[in-house]
């Protein structure tokens, strides 16, 4: 049984006991109370029909009166001589039920002491009225008025009909209501379950459409902003594990790359008669492809670190543009070699709070790209003081990089030129080693580039007083 049969018989059974509970309580409310009413009538209408009565004089004008009174009103009116034996009833029918009645002697008693006494004995079907007589002329001496109390309940009974009426009228608008609101509150619950089903099924772009100002449009907003942190989630780990997968596969290429050269090497320094010169220049190509492979190695497990450990990075107080200075000096042999011109454009001291050594390797790997990458012209590192902070750039007029690249330069193992880099000797993890450096500071390695006129790495660090 799904939850909207649940909802709906819980519904029509609650509110079908409400309905029969509160009809019952109105009819027997009704029937009391026309009870009441009807029997201050009755003693009413007695009292005057004994006050009546008692101003007749003769026999038969009592028996006429009587019948009168009786057929007017519809009350059993039986007329008693002094001993209490019936002399006349009215109407007439009524006489042959009990024709030889006779007053009891307490209620005789009774009479001649209150002349007046209602019995309404809650067991009889009929309610009385006795009333003793004061007259000379005629016989007659106790008056007896009756009526059947389910004559009282003429207008109860009708009410009560009506009161069924509209009970069942209601029984069956309670099931027809009771059908909505419960497809009204199982909808979203439904939806919320087909949807779950959907997420759990993969399909994390299914909604769930309840625009509800309830727990119900609460929760489907919860599941839905829930299906789209999963498919976040979802879209990353996917991209995580393309990198990952992509990550490995670089590995194993750079590896193999070294090795095949180191294999070769090896061999040929087994060839037979091998000149001193031929074998010294292979063992200095094995050595070189062996410092490439430590250095693929240390690269990774620096990234590694952090990622996982920010505590890796030791900070402390000291000058960058003098940090600068130290990098520019040791490059400016290699950049000589090649025909350029290294300069540093730093005026004014800088007081940074960062790891010295982690800092000098980022500047490192940018002053060595720059110098890679450029044939010709000059490379300029320099250090721009704002207010709070100073910005470090390395420009180069190198040969610049395309547009399609910067957005995956500082991925691991990207290069824009393969072949070409991995001619000049580099890991493919330089950039990613700089980025991965100013991450753990909390700062950001920025890139602005021209093909064929040069490139700008710049980021910016935090000043002390």
């Amino acid at each position: 049984m799904n939850i909207q049969a649940k909802l709906t018989i819980t519904y029509i059974t609650l509110l079908s006991i409400g309905v029969v509970v509160i009809s019952a309580y109105a009819i027997l409310s009704i029937r009391s109370f026309l009870l009441e009413e009807a029997i201050q009538k009755f003693e009413s209408d007695a009292f005057t029909f004994a006050q009546a009565l008692q101003e007749e004089g003769s026999n038969e004008d009592l028996y006429a009166e009587a019948e009168f009174v009786s057929d007017l009103t519809g009350y059993t009116i039986s007329l008693f001589d002094s001993v209490g034996m019936l002399l006349v009833t009215a109407p007439e029918s009524a006489t042959s039920l009990n024709p030889e009645e006779l007053i009891e002697k307490v209620l005789q008693e009774e009479l001649d002491a209150e002349r007046w006494v209602i019995i309404n004995d809650p067991e009889s079907e009929v309610l009385f009225s006795w009333h003793k007589l004061d007259t000379n002329i005629s016989d007659v001496r106790y008056l007896k008025i009756s009526q059947l109390k389910d004559d009282l309940y003429g207008a109860e009974s009708s009410i009560r009909h009506l009161i069924y009426g509209a009970m069942i009228s209601s029984i069956i608008v309670v099931v027809i209501v009771s059908f909505f609101f419960a497809r009204y509150l199982a909808r979203p619950i439904t939806q919320l379950k087909e949807a779950a089903l959907e997420i759990a099924g993969g399909n994390l772009d299914h909604e769930i459409n309840v625009y509800r100002n309830d727990e119900f449009g609460t929760l489907a907003e919860s599941v839905n902003r829930m299906a789209a942190k999963l498919k976040q989630d979802y879209e990353q780990l996917k991209t995580l594990n393309e990198k990952q997968n992509q990550f490995f596969a670089d590995i194993a290429h750079e590896v193999r790359n070294p090795l095949h050269t180191i294999s070769g090497a090896m061999e040929m320094l087994q060839v037979p008669n091998l000149p001193e010169q031929k074998k010294e220049q292979y063992m200095a190509t094995a050595q070189k492809q062996v410092e490439r492979v430590v250095r693929l190695f240390e690269d990774i497990k620096s990234l590694q670190r952090y990622d996982m450990d920010e505590s890796f990075i030791h900070k402390s107080k000291f000058d960058i543009s003098l940090l600068i200075s130290e990098v520019v000096s040791t490059y400016k042999p290699i950049a000589n070699e090649k025909g350029l011109q290294l300069e540093v454009t730093c005026s004014d001291k800088s007081f940074v709070e960062a790891d010295h050594d982690k800092m000098e390797q980022v500047l490192d790997n940018l002053v060595s790209n720059a110098i890679k990458y450029t044939t010709e012209g000059s490379i300029e590192v320099g250090c721009e003081r704002e207010r709070d902070s100073v910005t470090i750039s390395v420009k180069d007029t190198g040969i610049g990089i395309g547009e399609e690249h910067l957005d995956r330069l500082f991925d691991r193992f990207y290069r824009t030129d393969k072949a070409r880099s991995r001619d000049k000797g580099g890991t493919g993890l330089g950039l990613a080693v700089v980025k991965g450096i100013l991450s753990a500071h909390h700062k950001e390695i920025k890139v602005e580039s021209v093909p064929g006129k040069g490139s700008r790495f710049h980021f910016t660090m935090d000043v002390l007083d």
